[in-house]
């Protein structure tokens, strides 16, 4: 009689229980399905007046079949698709090893947006560069700060040489650059004698020769970021006649993306003739080694001794340009080599015990654990490269001495830690399935430790074993271990793997 009057209530409730039935996950729709129409019929039961229609009881009816919405989303947020990070992370191999190749791929776009990082990807090559050598004063440490002066570069080219042939100078000066009433660079400059481009055998983009209607003024070369940022990347840009702060030069083309290698964060080059730098401050100067000098039994770099223009002998260090050019792939290697010396003081190295177990763990179950392994750390290893180039070159006015600081910090870093979570990852995974363990659970007791077992069970969601790790390492138990579940456990685990199904 109760559904009889109440038919068209009774019909809308169980429209909205079908409805909540298609948010649970689809291996349980069915039984929740049955369940809540059976609870409805109950609930009608007991809340329903035998004869009319209460709308009091209609409403307990209808909040009853609104609730069934609420256990809907918690079984799909339980049972479901868990949060993306969290699966790729603590969940299984394949979506742990998408994550790596995506911080990869992501580091390497970054890179590629990054000027400094490009000019790394894209060297120059200077013309025989283990020949060329930047002469610096031994007093000082580095090669950041300028230390020969002009008379010093002045009477090495005057003088008759036997170990160089050529002799180029320049120093770093801050000088606005106005085109046309309109500055366009305030950054630096490079004063330089003229030969500095010939002498390091780099090609200027876009020379004519209508520069040589100016030849009577310095050349000014510009730098191909400046190029592009500032004169628009003009490919008609050499005969363009600029003022460097007071003195008039004529442009004559771009330097090559990357081509600059030596001491100064330059934005364009001024070439004078020798008897025109007038300046009385230190500055660089780069040397071109004889053909005939034994200077390939010395190494890439070395001390030399050299009168000064006082008359005194002077002290010199050396470097050739191939030492300066090897850059971040051996900042990277020398990184990756500190890392794996610090990484056993800092973490266990052994995976664990994994007792033997043919119906467990076949040739290519173990085959593909190690796999795995082998994949994690071949992917951290670009990761901690293009990072740390990032780091080192993301901010374009970073000098090349606080770069290379910076990418060897971060490198030693990234690498150390990722070769510890590598290890402890490996180790929480099951040897089987190589998905994450879950459900921690601490058993035994400290006070017992040396008599029972004391620590931390781990159990893999597939039903394949049991992970004990000791609270604290004995003699009898001085590592994690794996236990081995046989076939009788498997009908415990078999709705949590078809949940789980997806995961991997």
């Amino acid at each position: 009689m109760r559904l009889r009057l109440a038919l068209p209530f009774h019909l809308l409730c169980l429209g909205l229980l079908r409805c909540a039935s298609l948010l649970v996950p689809g291996g349980q729709r069915v039984d929740w399905w049955r369940e809540w129409r059976s609870e409805l019929w109950h609930v009608r039961q007991a809340c329903t007046p035998e004869r009319g229609i209460s709308w009091t009881a209609e409403r307990e009816v209808a909040a009853f079949c609104c609730g069934a919405f609420q256990d809907a989303l918690w079984l799909r947020g339980h049972f479901g698709q868990r949060r993306i990070l969290r699966v790729m992370t603590t969940g299984s191999a394949t979506r742990c090893i998408l994550l790596l190749i995506g911080l990869a791929a992501a580091s390497y776009g970054v890179a590629l947006l990054l000027p400094g990082v490009s000019a790394i990807f894209h060297p120059a090559h200077y013309r025989d560069a283990k020949s060329l050598m930047l002469i610096q004063d031994a007093r000082y440490s580095g090669d950041s700060l300028p230390t020969i002066s002009t008379s010093q570069y002045e009477k090495w080219k005057r003088r008759r040489q036997e170990l160089f042939d050529d002799f180029a100078f320049y120093q770093v000066a801050q000088a606005p650059v106005s085109s046309g009433g309109r500055a366009q660079i305030g950054g630096g400059i490079a004063v330089a004698s003229s030969n500095l481009f010939e002498l390091l055998g780099l090609p200027v983009r876009f020379a004519s020769a209508s520069g040589e209607v100016h030849g009577d003024m310095p050349r000014l070369v510009l730098s191909d970021e400046v190029w592009k940022k500032e004169f628009g990347g003009d490919p008609h840009i050499a005969g363009r006649v600029v003022k460097v702060g007071l003195i008039s030069a004529v442009v004559s083309g771009v330097a090559p993306e990357g081509a600059w290698r030596l001491p100064g964060k330059v934005d364009a080059w001024l070439l004078q003739r020798d008897g025109e730098i007038t300046s009385a401050g230190a500055g660089f100067v780069v040397a071109r080694l004889t053909s005939s000098s034994a200077h390939a039994q010395w190494g890439d770099s070395w001390h030399m001794s050299a009168p000064t223009p006082d008359g005194t002998a002077g002290d010199f260090f050396c470097v050739s340009m191939t030492e300066r050019m090897r850059g971040s792939g051996d900042i990277f290697l020398f990184a990756i080599f500190l890392a794996c010396l610090a990484l056993p003081a800092t973490t266990s190295l052994p995976l664990g015990e994994y007792a033997p177990c043919s119906r467990k763990l076949s040739w290519p179950t173990r085959l593909l654990r190690w796999s795995f392994l082998g994949c994690k750390l071949t992917l951290l290893l670009p990761i901690v490269y293009f990072v740390s180039l990032d780091l080192a070159h993301l901010r374009p006015s970073i000098d090349p001495l606080s770069s290379e600081y910076i990418q060897i910090v971060s490198a030693f870093s990234i690498c150390l830690f990722g070769l510890r979570w590598t290890l402890r990852d490996q180790r929480q995974r099951c040897p089987v399935c190589l998905r994450r363990l879950t459900h921690p659970a601490r058993v035994g007791q400290p006070s017992r430790n040396f008599l029972a077992w004391n620590g931390t069970e781990l159990i893999c969601a597939g039903g394949h074993g049991l992970l004990h790790v000791p609270e604290m390492p004995t003699s009898w138990f001085s590592t994690q271990r794996w236990l081995y579940l046989d076939s009788s456990w498997d009908v415990l685990f078999a709705e949590s793997r078809l949940v789980s199904a997806g995961y991997f």
